[in-house]
């Protein structure tokens, strides 16, 4: 008897062993859910993201990298590029400016390197792990990536948030059959999870009539000197901006006033030692986070006829 009532103390004993186990294991799981289900906030400082007005030009715009003609000369470029995590000055200057017209948006980039290097020459190879320069431009609930190296080799990727495909008509467009080859998901770079959620991309995609061309003064791949940069020139036809302009039916030209959501960065294999903070990744507006894929912290593009 006395047995007996030990073991049915101790299968007792074990069950609310047993209890306490499954109650902290489902804390456990509810903790770590919790967790993931945590909405960051929004990494950069809103109130500090640059406006910028871009001029209409009726000038004719010969598209090779040289960024001789007089509408580039007088428009007014940004500030010196910044480090993307921690906003502050960097090496080397680097700028941007914007132009357009009723056919085109144009876009250039003025980057200062003493040492131009670039490896990768097949098209949409992983561009940024080059030095390059990057335009991300952003619709409603898609956007679209750029990267281009000193060869002039491109990387292109668009990207739908995964909450908008159906609701927005990207799901009814075969263009987006997200069965195709390189098309998956993705969840963002040092932001994450985004309170938007995770996006579909599509690295299967190419811009229409997208046009690109870059210069460079100096020497590519020889360290033995002393170089000064080079600037890139691009055109995006707004006929190709369709699909980002689809769900809120943005009119393309844009009409003055308008304005878009644009990233200008820059990203760099070689970092200025410490002390100084140098992420590698320069803006001209700053993140604050390991990751241009952040439409809220892009600058404010304003077009002006």
């Amino acid at each position: 008897m006395k047995i007996l009532t030990l073991c049915l103390g101790l299968y007792v004993l074990a069950g609310i062993t047993n209890v306490r186990s499954n109650k902290e294991h489902i804390q456990t799981i509810s903790n770590i859910k919790e967790s993931q289900d945590t909405i960051l906030p929004i990494p950069c400082d809103t109130s500090q993201i640059p406006h910028y007005t871009a001029i209409y030009t009726k000038d004719k715009i010969v598209l090779d990298g040289h960024l001789n003609e007089p509408i580039w000369q007088k428009v007014d470029q940004s500030p010196a590029f910044r480090d993307l995590i921690y906003g502050n000055a960097t090496r080397y200057d680097t700028r941007a400016a914007v132009v357009w017209d009723a056919d085109y948006l144009y876009v250039a980039y003025w980057v200062e390197e003493p040492n131009l290097q670039a490896s990768l020459t097949q098209r949409d190879a992983p561009i940024y792990q080059d030095n390059d320069v990057e335009l991300f431009i952003a619709g409603r609930d898609a956007y679209y990536e750029f990267e281009i190296n000193t060869y002039g080799t491109i990387y292109e990727v668009f990207f739908i948030w995964e909450e908008a495909f159906k609701k927005s008509g990207y799901a009814a467009l075969p263009e987006f059959d997200r069965n195709k080859e390189l098309v998956r998901p993705f969840h963002g770079v040092g932001y994450k999870p985004h309170p938007r959620g995770p996006r579909i991309g599509y690295w299967n995609w190419d811009f229409p009539g997208l046009k690109s061309a870059v210069q460079f003064q100096g020497t590519l791949n020889d360290s033995s000197d002393i170089d000064q940069g080079w600037t890139v020139e691009l055109a995006l036809p707004w006929s190709g901006m369709a699909e980002l302009a689809r769900p809120d039916q943005r009119k393309l030209p844009p009409v003055d006033g308008d304005a878009w959501r644009m990233d200008f960065s820059r990203f760099n294999q070689q970092k200025s030692p410490p002390p100084a903070q140098d992420s590698g990744g320069w803006a001209w507006s700053p993140h604050g986070v390991w990751d241009s894929h952040v439409p809220e912290c892009f600058t404010y593009v304003h077009f002006k006829r």
